[in-house]
């Protein structure tokens, strides 16, 4: 009797564990393909690069270990991601949605990293992550480092009137960062007012940047292309952003990578630009 007893108790356990698994997904995931190079930067900051079997053309942080390469940044290779047998893959809102949706009919599991709006978007991503891959613990401790590093720069900033800032992240056409985007809290959280307020559209012409006047212009790098940017704005001597020397290459690498480190890492470097600390 007491055999049966256990028994009945272990099949109990084995199905609550199924049901468990069902209701709230895997728990960890063991080989992961990742269509996002943020992803994939996330993954080397939890110490998870080695459940990483597959990434993006563009995904930097993997180029040293030669990851396999399964996509370019919106176009993924189905028959090379279907080989490597991922239990998980982490795409973007860049990717394809038909490629995704071909890849949950053969039944891989997909899941979506949509573009964080907000720091705050940022480290909720990165925790999820961290969960998937079992570091939590990692990732919470982490973004704890990241949230105090960002309070501590906000507290030394003392400003009476908000520095109007242009962040520039495309010249041809010319595009600007807008609001509800997790690039717009670069500004936001330095104490700076998005000259792009109020536009829902990235796309800017050199009349509009001219007439708001900022008094801090940002690029981010472009290759010889930022270079010209900035030669190009500093022809317009009337803006109080070249009078005052206050335009600035800030390293697309970095900036445009919404982890919680290379999010403090751009706020450092705009604040050490703005204030000389």
């Amino acid at each position: 009797m007491k055999s049966v007893h256990s028994n009945k108790k272990f099949i109990v356990s084995i199905l609550f564990f199924a049901w468990v698994t069902l209701a709230f997904g895997q728990a960890s995931y063991s080989k992961i393909i990742s269509l996002a190079p943020s992803v994939t930067q996330s993954l080397y900051y939890l110490d998870a690069q080695d459940k990483l079997v597959g990434c993006t053309s563009y995904c930097t942080a993997a180029k040293n270990d030669h990851k396999p390469v399964v996509a370019s940044a919106v176009k993924a290779n189905i028959e090379k991601i279907v080989s490597l047998k991922p239990d998980l893959v982490i795409a973007s809102g860049l990717t394809s949605p038909k490629d995704l949706e071909l890849l949950r009919k053969m039944g891989i599991k997909v899941e979506v990293f949509a573009s964080p709006r907000s720091f705050q978007e940022i480290c909720e991503q990165f925790i999820l992550l961290g969960k998937w891959v079992g570091a939590e613990h990692r990732a919470k401790k982490t973004v704890s480092e990241s949230q105090q590093k960002i309070q501590q720069i906000a507290r030394r900033i003392s400003r009476l009137n908000k520095p109007k800032m242009f962040f520039q992240i495309g010249a041809n056409p010319l595009f600007t960062v807008i609001p509800n985007t997790f690039m717009n809290d670069y500004m936001t959280l330095l104490g700076g007012g998005n000259i792009a307020k109020g536009l829902t559209q990235g796309a800017v012409t050199r009349e509009f940047v001219v007439a708001k006047n900022p008094d801090y212009i940002f690029i981010v790098t472009m290759g010889i292309v930022g270079d010209e940017e900035m030669k190009t704005w500093k022809r317009y001597t009337n803006l109080k952003a070249v009078r005052d020397n206050h335009v600035y290459i800030i390293d697309s690498e970095i900036a445009c990578q919404p982890t919680p480190i290379t999010f403090v890492q751009t706020i450092e470097t705009m604040n050490k630009l703005m204030t000389g600390d």
